[in-house]
């Protein structure tokens, strides 16, 4: 009886002693196999915080806490920030790390680069959004101000730099002539010189003025209905004199009936202007013709010279301000080098172009293209007359 009593008693101890050591093991299993909890969901971002960055005109990326981008606007996608649903840009990340580490407004520049056309360069800001960690970068695409800005700097310099230049020379040739003042013939060469340079100089300015007047003036507030007939004779008959000095033969004709709508006295500007370049660089007993006439909605004014050419190099460069093909050519005779510039602003003014054919010691043709005027129903197009004893060549040079 003691025997089995005994027996049952350690069966039943063994019994709870296993369970005592396989319940810990067996219920930690059981805790390791659970799923472990889904993590906090990044903070919300709230609707008026997302209505405010919706009529930002800067792009936005709205990130987390775990770089994560939460929120793009069309803008930034544009731009190419935001890649697989993190930011494109090391530098941007790193700042938004900067940010959220010490809570501070950042503002860095950055550039894109571009195979095919100027680089794209940005302005960003990158700052804390709320309280739940959430960073806002804002960029804006500020590639056109810092062109015009950088243009504006050139030309100040240019300007700067061509006002020097008869300034210093009347100065000297000023000291020149009352160091000489005994001796009548110094006197008078000097006092031409001097003549000169300030005619040089008044060109210069009006030049400037009038470019500063191109480029400020809406063509719309004086515009008109034009005859492009006019337009030609008027802008010839400017020239004639200058032409006649340098016996250089004017020719013009111009398709009849054709109209234009702007600003009369900038378009005959333009015009003359264009003579002006053909007559300054052709050399003597040649012929300058300019010629209208309409192509479909068209109109086409062409100036040709049988000059000395535009290089290929420089024919991208011809309409930029103060740029000169011959700079020594170009003082010698008085050209300031703003001439070609106010072509191109009237005639991106009227909602035309500009362009240009030349080859070296063959001369030049210049082309004005702006949107035809019709007041009433299309007329049957004549064929364009060719400027009264010269031919035209299919690319426009007048034919030798």
């Amino acid at each position: 009886m003691d025997a089995s009593v005994a027996l049952v008693a350690g069966a039943a101890v063994g019994v709870l002693v296993g369970i005592l050591a396989v319940g810990p093991v067996r219920s930690l299993s059981r805790r390791h196999a659970e799923p472990l909890p889904p993590p906090p969901p990044p903070a919300p971002i709230g609707e008026g915080t997302t209505a405010l960055l919706a009529v930002l005109r800067s792009g936005s990326v709205v990130v987390d806490t775990k770089d994560r981008v939460l929120r793009t606007s069309p803008t930034a996608q544009a731009l190419g920030l935001v890649s697989g649903g993190r930011l494109a840009m090391p530098a941007l990340a790193n700042l938004v790390a900067k940010v959220r580490e010490d809570g501070q407004i950042r503002d860095l520049d950055l550039t894109l680069p571009r195979r095919r056309g100027t680089d794209v360069r940005l302005s960003a800001r990158v700052a804390p959004l709320g309280d739940g960690g959430l960073i806002v970068v804002l960029v804006d695409d500020t590639t056109e101000a810092r062109r015009v800005e950088d243009v504006r700097r050139d030309f100040v310099a240019n300007v700067s730099h061509e006002l020097k230049t008869p300034v210093a020379a009347l100065s000297l040739l000023a000291e020149s002539v009352a160091s000489c003042a005994d001796d009548p013939e110094a006197v008078a060469r000097f006092a031409a010189r001097m003549t000169k340079e300030a005619e040089r100089l008044s060109t210069l300015v009006v030049d400037l003025i009038d470019l500063s007047r191109v480029q400020g003036d809406d063509p719309l507030t004086h515009a008109e209905v034009v005859q492009v007939e006019e337009l030609v004779r008027d802008a010839t008959d400017r020239n004639r004199t200058s032409a006649a000095a340098a016996t250089i033969d004017l020719v013009s004709a111009a398709q009849p009936g054709l109209l234009v709508y702007g600003d009369r006295e900038q378009l005959t500007a333009a015009i003359t202007n264009l003579i002006a370049n053909a007559v300054q660089y052709s050399p003597p007993r040649t012929r300058v013709a300019i010629a209208a006439r309409s192509a479909g909605d068209v109109v086409e004014i062409s100036v040709t010279d049988q000059g000395i050419g535009i290089p290929e190099a420089d024919l991208d460069r011809v309409f930029e301000r103060f740029y000169r093909v011959d700079p020594a050519r170009s003082r010698a005779t008085g050209g300031t080098g703003l001439g070609l510039s106010i072509v191109r602003h009237v005639v991106s003014n009227h909602g035309g172009e500009v362009s240009v054919w030349s080859r070296e010691g063959s001369g030049s043709t210049f082309t004005l293209r702006l949107p035809r005027h019709r007041l009433s129903e299309p007329e049957p197009e004549a064929e364009s007359p060719a400027p009264e004893g010269a031919a035209l060549e299919p690319h426009g040079k007048v034919a030798q």
